[in-house]
This record gives structure tokens, sequence and C-alpha cells, in this order.
């Protein structure tokens, strides 16, 4: 895993096991429909924000894994800024919501880790800018 967010492009090669679908087995979905699935799960993403931070989980580099399997069930690894972040208990049931709303995704699991824990670095450049941490 990386210390910074995930890109585009690791969603869809998935170098550091943070792939959708990114298992070594043969995935029975097509990679044209994979690689929509792909771009729609990232923009579902992109509108779960944090509410005390003006970017949204992705660019923060709050997800630190999502896969599919071939019935096109989604399972997302998130964690958040600090263990007492006082949306912990909801901020799960809101990237369920998001990305439910996929065409095709036939069901979302969210898994909340907190190793590694999140650290500012995770930010990316888009967050940073944000922020007013971009120099």
């Amino acid at each position: 895993m990386t210390d910074q967010p995930l890109t585009a492009a690791q969603m869809e090669t998935g170098p550091n096991a943070a792939a959708i679908g990114e298992n070594t087995d043969v995935s029975s979905i097509p990679q044209a429909e994979l690689d929509r699935l792909t771009t729609d799960i990232i923009a579902a993403l992109k509108t779960v924000y944090d509410p005390e931070i003006p970017s949204d989980i992705y660019e923060i580099g709050l997800i630190y894994r999502i896969d599919m399997d071939d019935n096109r069930h989604v399972d997302i690894d998130m964690t958040l800024t600090a263990p007492g972040c006082p949306v912990a208990g909801e901020m799960p049931g809101w990237v369920e919501n998001a990305v439910s709303t996929v065409e095709g995704v036939s069901g979302v699991t969210v898994n909340m880790v907190f190793d590694p824990p999140w650290t500012p670095e995770r930010l990316s450049e888009e967050a940073q800018i944000a922020l007013g941490w971009y120099v």
C-alpha cells in the first residue's frame, strides 16, 4: 500500500493490492465493464466528504482498498483521519450508499481499518491545494 491516495490507474492495475478485481484469478467481468465500474466507483467515492476537511474521502486518502468479486460485490477498506472522528459511525454508511448507486454493483461492504493509521502524507495534491498546504 502506498502513502498516497490511489489513482485511477492504480485502481485498475492493482500494483499495491488496491485494485478493483485485482485478484490474480481471471475475472469473468469483461475488461471494458471493469474499467467503467472502476471509474464509476471512484466517482461515487468522490461524492463523500469528510465534514472536517474540505475534500472528498478519496482525495484525502481514506480509501485503502477496493475489491470486486465476479458477482460485482464491492469490498472497501477505509479509515478515518482519527479513530475518534465524530462521524466514525456514519461515514461507512455514506460510503456504502454512494457506491451502491453505481450501475452494475450488486452490493457493498465497508470495512473500517486503522492499520496503517492515516497521516497527512496520504493527501492527494488536489486535497493539499484545497487545504492550502500545497507549495
